[in-house]
Parts: C-alpha cells; structure tokens; sequence
C-alpha cells in the first residue's frame, strides 16, 4: 500500500509536499485512533479501518493529479489497523501470555508485509498502478467482512462498575486529557519515555535507510527489495519463535534490558561497516532488538492501564512510530548529509547504552521481592 502510493506521489509531488503528507497523517493518527475502540468497541474500530483502506485505495486509483494524490490521503486519518488489532489481542489474551500474543501478531504482520509488497510489485509491473489500487481495495473489502463476521462487538472483560458506562460517555476521540490520565498511572510515564528516547536512533536508521541502500550501499532497486525481504523473515524468526520462548523464562525488565543493550552494539557495528555484507550481519541481531523491544514495551504498557483502556494504550504505542516517521526524516537527513552514516550508528549506541545504564542500575536496586 504505502510503496505503491510513494511511487505515485513521486511523479506527482515535490518532496516539500509529501512530507507534509506524511506529518498530518503522523498527527491524525496520534490523536483520533487511540480513544476509538475503548469508546466504540474492536469491531466499530476495525471495520472503519477496513472502510477507510478501500477508501483510501479507491481514491488512489482515480488520483492523476496532486489535489487528488492529497485527499487521496485524508482516509488514512481513520486507518489504525495495527493499533486496532493489537486492541482485540490484549483484550483477549491473559497478561502473563500478551507478550507472546502479541509477537504473534507481529508475525503475521510480518507475513502479510511480505505477501503484500510481493503480490503489489508484480501486479503493478503486469497491470499498472490503477489495477492495483484496485485490487487493494477488493482485498481490504474481504478484509472488512472477515472483521463483521468474526470480531466481537466488544472485547471488554471486565465486569461493569458504578460509573462506568458515565465515563465512558464522557470520553471523547479529542480528549487528550484521556492520554495524559493514562500517564499518569505507575510505571507509565517511565516506560513510555523510555519507548521514545530508546527507539529514536533505530527509527531515524530505519527512515532513512531507502537513501543509505542507494546513496551508501548503491544498491539497485530488485536488489533493496531483496534485502526487505530478508529484514522481513528475520522479523518473522524472531517474533514467531523467539519472542515467546523468552517470555516464558525470563521477566519482561530482563528482556527490556537485553533489547536496549543489543540495540546499542548493532547501532557501533553500524557506525564501522563499510558494505552491505558487514551490514547484513547486523540485521539479525537488529530484528532481535527491535522485536523484542516493540512487544515488551508494548505489553507492560498495556499491563499499567486498565482493560477498558488497552485500546488508547495501543494508541499511543502506535503513536511513537508515527513520531519517529514525522521526526526522523529531518534529523536523519541532517546528520547523513553532515556527519555521515556512521553518525547516526554512533548516535543509537550512546543514546541506547545510556538508557541500558539507567535501566540496570534501577534493576539491581529492585529487592527480590519487587522483582518480576
């Protein structure tokens, strides 16, 4: 979907313009997904998601000009799949399994992802740009019956409280009071900073490595895709088989630590490699970081919140992806033109190793006791 509309948006759009495409719909999709589905149930959440894809590919289709290419993008405002779906599978999985539900999601993410961008590229090389979108959009219409026929109308399991069903009137899509209320429960605050100030340096990498696979690597486009289809299945190895095994023997402040502390070599191994070999020796233990960060975070985030706010929780987790897409741009760019590749290698490994500090020291202070 989004390769197909980048390629699009580049025949029609200066590049001035399709940033400030990407910043609305990194903003939108921040502040109207979270309180969604904790207001109007998983399947109202999932199904004006699905509508919104074949909108948005139907528009697509039709867009031949850039006022079009534009309000082709105004549906993706509603199109919080990700979050959506992560709703529904901490609504519906125990807290001691939700990490491992939740990598398994990420798998079959992962699959789809693979699937999808395979499927695109060879329709789009066959049949051109509008049957595709078109074929997008038949494709997310099966999508969105699949969502009717089988989710739940509310994957809520708590049982009603006094007061409840006033609060929930209350909340509104627009009340970011809603976001800062979840902040403030324990340990909310710290893990979300803690999502953000660790996941900046590999975002920045990850947003800016279609340039370094071309500027740096001199890569050839069949050959970049080549090399996402290896990130893909490393991403499915880790998520489907690692992730789950790990959670089940060791705690999630462990696991966190592991990740941050791998994340800082990979960024010092990135910072020296000079080919696109050296560079595929890292991507394993990249995934491995980066997955296991994700669903950690993820999950004890979920965990801090009531259930009736798992779906606003995800939210905001989705929302920390849509910063570092928004941010990462310029400040990768600024630091690839000036300082070089190895910059933004150095940067994740002092900015990761700090973090693993403060986390391990805050770890070995825990009493038995307090410990997970």
């Amino acid at each position: 979907m989004t390769s197909l509309s980048n390629r699009r948006g580049r025949k029609l759009f200066t590049s001035f313009t399709s940033s400030l495409l990407w910043i609305l719909h990194g903003c939108f999709y921040s502040f109207l997904s979270p309180l969604f589905g904790d207001i109007f149930g998983a399947r109202a959440a999932l199904s004006l998601a699905c509508s919104s894809t074949v909108v948005f590919f139907l528009l697509l289709a039709i867009a031949e000009n850039p006022a079009m290419l534009f309000i082709h993008k105004l549906p993706t405002i509603f199109m919080h799949v990700v979050p959506a779906c992560q709703m529904v599978v901490a609504d519906l999985s125990a807290p001691e399994k939700r990490a491992d539900a939740l990598s398994k999601l990420g798998l079959c993410f992962g699959v789809g992802m693979i699937a999808g961008s395979t499927l695109g590229g060879h329709l789009n090389t066959r049949f051109g740009e509008t049957f595709t979108a078109g074929f997008g959009a038949v494709g997310s219409t099966f999508s969105l019956l699949l969502v009717l026929k089988f989710i739940p109308k509310t994957t809520k399991s708590q049982a009603p409280t006094p007061g409840r069903d006033s609060e929930n009137k209350s909340k509104s899509i627009f009340n970011v009071g809603e976001i800062t209320r979840l902040l403030k429960f324990p340990g909310v605050k710290r893990t979300f900073l803690v999502k953000i100030v660790a996941g900046l340096p590999s975002g920045i990498f990850q947003v800016m490595f279609s340039i370094i696979a071309l500027d740096f690597f001199k890569l050839k486009p069949e050959q970049n895709g080549y090399l996402m289809a290896y990130f893909g299945i490393a991403s499915m190895v880790v998520q489907g088989g690692v992730v789950g095994r790990l959670t089940a023997r060791y705690s999630e402040s462990s696991l966190l630590l592991l990740s941050i502390g791998v994340s800082s070599f990979v960024g010092l191994a990135q910072a020296y490699m000079q080919d696109v070999f050296q560079f595929c020796l890292t991507v394993v233990p990249m995934m491995f970081s980066l997955s296991v960060f994700n669903v950690i975070t993820d999950s004890m985030l979920t965990k801090s919140v009531p259930p009736s706010d798992t779906g606003t929780m995800m939210g905001l987790c989705a929302s920390v992806q849509s910063l570092l897409r928004t941010v990462g741009p310029t400040v990768g760019g600024f630091m690839y033109v000036n300082y070089g590749i190895s910059s933004i290698g150095l940067l994740q490994f002092v900015v990761n190793i700090a973090v693993f500090v403060h986390l391990l020291q805050r770890h070995l202070r825990k009493t038995p006791g307090h410990q997970e």
